[in-house]
C-alpha cells in the first residue's frame, strides 16, 4: 500500500520541481524586458515631475465629481487661468469639507505638474489654496495624500466592547 502511494507521488512532485523551474528561468526574463520598456502610469497614479512643478491661479469653472473614461479617477477642476483652461485633478481623497468649499466662481491657486495621461494633459494638484485655506492633496513625489481623519479610521478599526469579565458582547 506505501509503495502505490509513493508512486502515485513522484509524477506530480517532478511535475511541481519543473513547475518551480520554469518559474524560476521566466521571471527574471520578464523583469528584464519591462525594465528597458517602462508601462504608461495607471490612472490612479500618473508619473509625476517634482522638478515640473508650478504654480497655477485662476478661477474655478467646474467642479466635476462624475468620472471621465480614460481620465485619472477623483475629483477634477476645471480651472480658467492666464495660460488658459486647465483640467486639474485633486485625487480620490478629498475630505467632504473641502468638496463643500470648492465652487464655480472660487479664486484659487494650485501647486502642481502638468502630467499627459491617455494624450491628455492634467495638472495635478498637490497643493491648493483658496478662502484663506492651504489643503495638501499630494506628497512632494506625487503619492497622494490620505486625509487625516481617514487615516485615523484605517489605524483604528471599530472593536467589539469588552463586558466585565473580558468577553465580547
Amino acid at each position: 500500500m506505501r509503495r502505490m502511494c509513493r508512486t502515485k507521488l513522484t509524477p506530480l512532485i517532478a511535475g511541481l520541481l519543473a513547475g518551480l523551474l520554469f518559474a524560476i528561468v521566466t521571471v527574471p526574463l520578464s523583469a528584464a524586458t519591462t525594465a528597458t520598456h517602462p508601462k504608461p502610469a495607471a490612472g490612479f497614479h500618473p508619473d509625476y515631475n517634482a522638478a515640473q512643478e508650478m504654480r497655477f491661479t485662476g478661477t474655478i469653472q467646474e467642479v466635476v465629481s462624475t468620472h471621465r473614461l480614460g481620465s485619472p479617477a477623483g475629483l477634477h477642476l476645471m480651472v480658467a487661468g492666464e495660460k488658459g483652461t486647465m483640467d486639474v485633478h485633486l485625487g480620490t481623497y478629498v475630505t467632504k469639507e473641502t468638496r463643500e468649499g470648492l465652487h464655480a466662481g472660487l479664486p484659487i491657486q494650485i501647486v502642481g505638474a502638468i502630467e499627459t495621461v491617455h494624450g491628455q494633459q492634467y495638472l495635478l494638484a498637490r497643493q491648493m489654496i483658496f478662502g484663506g485655506r492651504t489643503v495638501t492633496l499630494r506628497s512632494k513625489t506625487g503619492y497622494l495624500i490620505l486625509p487625516h481623519s481617514a487615516r485615523r479610521a484605517v489605524r483604528r478599526p471599530a472593536t467589539a466592547k469588552l463586558s466585565a469579565n473580558g468577553a465580547a458582547r
